[in-house]
């Protein structure tokens, strides 16, 4: 296969992620649950919405995703997009129901937001500030929309690509190598969001 692989694993956002694509440009999505498919593929997305550990499991549960998609970023280089739970998948681990281990490609813990003000209400909902950290690829200063209670601790600040504010700092989008992943929901994000897919369907890391 060429093409974008969008990864099928029973996530709630994963047809309004394929639309968004669609709109941003792709022409040859294709919704998948085949490790197969995924290992040939040119691009990867990984949606999800939900707890960290049921997303964990029900990927797993897929026989060979993990490792085909590990070997197509890894290995080949494909350009790899993780939205929301699918960028905290990254982590090496989530705290939400326990401490269960993530995909570990990017360092750091998925852990409970604590705002440092009471008043500021968990979950994170509604439209928010993206603010840049370095040069980081494809992500633009604008403002996005968000959904989370849990958020994710880089280990590494230079992985760090954007940050948001709510009671402090939160980290909007990772990167590294040829991954990326956003905190932010880009198919809720009207044209900041389409525009960020049209970039991330251009790129060339």
């Amino acid at each position: 296969m060429s093409g974008i692989a969008l990864i099928d694993y029973g996530a709630g956002n994963l047809h309004s992620v394929y639309n968004a694509l669609r709109k941003a440009g792709a022409g040859d999505v294709v919704i998948t649950a085949d490790a197969d498919v995924v290992a040939r593929a040119d691009r990867i997305v990984l949606p999800g919405v939900g707890a960290f550990r049921a997303c964990r499991d029900a990927l797993v549960a897929i026989p060979g995703m993990v490792e085909a998609m590990g070997d197509a970023v890894h290995r080949r280089g494909v350009p790899f997009l993780g939205v929301c739970v699918g960028m905290q998948l990254l982590a090496d681990a989530g705290e939400e129901f326990g401490r269960h281990e993530g995909l570990g490609w990017i360092p750091g813990t998925v852990r409970l937001m604590q705002p440092g003000d009471a008043s500021i209400k968990v979950p994170h909902m509604g439209w928010n500030d993206v603010v840049l950290n370095g040069a980081p690829p494809l992500i633009e200063a604008g403002e996005a929309y968000f959904l989370h209670s849990y958020h994710f601790e880089a280990t590494d600040p230079a992985h760090v690509a954007a940050v948001t504010d709510h009671g402090g700092p939160l980290v909007a989008a990772v990167a590294r190598d040829t991954i990326i992943g956003c905190q932010f929901h880009p198919e809720k994000s009207q044209t900041y969001g389409l525009s960020f897919l049209s970039r991330f369907l251009e790129w060339k890391p």
